[in-house]
């Protein structure tokens, strides 16, 4: 997602907060993502980066726990919302302009890569895969969140993994079926995949 898709993003900026799994403002679903998070990274601080951070929902829960954040979005508006956010928290978070599908950053850069449903939207997901690998430290972790969602959008889990595997690296996958990630009940396929060398 380049920038002829930041002018989409910023037009959704104002009210991306409002689904529940994009603003974590109810307690319970802020608790069950931080909680989520925690179960995949490694102790903190470490340097993690967000990419398609939107509006740093999850950028400011990774700060919050103590680690040294970036986030990457190709859209304003949402970075904008992001600044706010973390600003709000009382969390410092380094927030970039740029295209997810070409971060600009140096390889070997963090110990965590983090991507919440951005992979299945890019338009070359096998060569920005190999980017976003590119950018872990040795031992790196990557976590990508994704889902095959009822509109038949999405990339599914077996999609996903086979993607992963393809780059020589292992693949752990955890459904994300709980009501409490995301505010409500879901029917359709939403998982994490954590991927370590």
């Amino acid at each position: 997602m380049g920038d002829n898709g930041s002018a989409i993003w910023d037009t959704y900026a104002a009210t991306f907060d409002e689904e529940p799994d994009h603003g974590l403002r109810d307690p319970s679903v802020r608790s069950a993502w931080a909680s989520l998070l925690a179960s995949v990274l490694p102790v903190a601080p470490v340097p993690v980066v967000d990419l398609g951070c939107g509006t740093g929902s999850l950028t400011t829960l990774l700060a919050e726990a103590g680690h040294h954040v970036y986030g990457l979005d190709a859209s304003s508006n949402m970075l904008k919302v992001a600044r706010h956010k973390a600003a709000h928290h009382g969390v410092a978070v380094s927030l970039i302009r740029g295209d997810v599908s070409r971060p600009p950053f140096a390889l070997g850069s963090f110990d965590v890569v983090l991507v919440r449903h951005v992979l299945w939207a890019v338009q070359d997901p096998e060569t920005t895969l190999a980017r976003w690998i590119g950018l872990l430290r040795p031992q790196g972790r990557l976590v990508l969140i994704e889902g095959r969602w009822a509109t038949g959008a999405g990339l599914s889990a077996a999609e996903c993994t086979s993607l992963v595997r393809r780059h020589g690296r292992k693949a752990e996958l955890r459904l994300l079926d709980e009501d409490p990630l995301w505010g409500k009940t879901i029917t359709d396929e939403r998982y994490l995949l954590l991927s370590r060398q």
